[in-house]
């Protein structure tokens, strides 16, 4: 994916007034033609800084074939996706752009798989992007559940901490495609998180 294009995604992405649920999940989406945009924000609070510590692994549903999860950004996106359902199964929707940052970025991760898997008809045409995004998925994930994210991007500015984490020891687990920028040492490892950053290197 071209870089100029996934800057103009995340100035989008940073630039949104977003909604939030009960449990101050943020979330915005717009709609173009026949396009769907789902946008999810940064880490924007408390709430979702204890859901980020949260990272014991959780069964993601009782689906064959199981998959485990974070359980933080697990119990953020059930409290998101009942805002998102009737939108993302509008049948007049033929393409779906779902784009996250941080925090967000974990929550675009299980938005493009929940597309996915109840919108066969959209999966040529569903892309995700995640910036910054934290490793979500936990253990060894099967082939079939990890297909699932075949058009998923991991942006990473190299030294970001946060998509280092929770470590691989713990057994996490980046999905999807990986697309590294910036350079090694140009930042440490928090500065190398900070939106302008990411602007600075896309």
């Amino acid at each position: 994916m071209k870089q100029d294009i996934l800057k103009k995604l995340f100035r989008e992405c940073i630039s949104r007034r977003y909604k939030n649920t009960v449990d101050q999940v943020s979330w915005d989406f717009a709609r173009r033609g026949n396009e769907l945009r789902i946008y999810f924000e940064p880490s924007n609070g408390t709430s979702d800084w204890l859901h980020n510590l949260n990272f014991h692994a959780a069964p993601y549903s009782e689906m064959e074939p199981p998959w485990e999860c974070h359980a933080g950004f697990l119990q953020c996106w059930r409290s998101v996706k009942p805002h998102l359902a009737s939108l993302l199964a509008d049948p007049t929707v033929s393409r779906i752009l779902i784009v996250g940052y941080s925090h967000g970025a974990a929550l675009a991760l299980l938005c493009h798989e929940f597309v996915y898997y109840n919108r066969p008809d959209l999966r040529d045409t569903l892309t995700g992007i995640g910036f910054g995004c934290p490793r979500v998925l936990y253990g060894s994930v099967p082939i079939a559940v990890a297909q699932r994210w075949e058009r998923f991007y991991v942006v990473r500015n190299l030294d970001d901490l946060v998509t280092h984490l929770p470590p691989r020891i713990l057994g996490y687990c980046h999905v999807g495609n990986l697309i590294t920028v910036g350079k090694s040492g140009t930042y440490n490892a928090v500065d190398a998180h900070r939106p302008e950053s990411y602007l600075r290197e896309l």
